[in-house]
């Protein structure tokens, strides 16, 4: 249900502004992203799983927050981060 360390490092490489860079908003939304993914995955298995559906809303919640917090700061990037996780805004 976790993402391993591979799947990781390359969602950072694949966000990341530049080569030391784990932690922008950009990084964090591709992760969390994935996250959810995964996150679905297991609810649709096990749909009585309430401690997950709960971990699943934070996540989208946290998502959401750092989407509104990038359109606010820099277009370019939120419309970019939006393609490449595949969200619909």
């Amino acid at each position: 249900m976790v993402l391993d360390k591979k799947q990781k490092e390359k969602i950072i490489k694949d966000n990341s502004i530049n080569e030391k860079d784990t932690g922008s908003a950009d990084v964090q939304i591709g992760l969390l992203s994935k996250e959810i993914d995964v996150l679905v995955l297991h609810l649709k298995k096990n749909p009585k799983d309430n401690h997950s559906k709960r971990g699943l809303v934070r996540m989208v919640v946290k998502r959401k927050k750092l989407l509104t917090y990038l359109k606010k700061e820099d277009e370019k990037r939120y419309s970019a981060i939006i393609k490449k996780v595949g969200l619909k805004k």
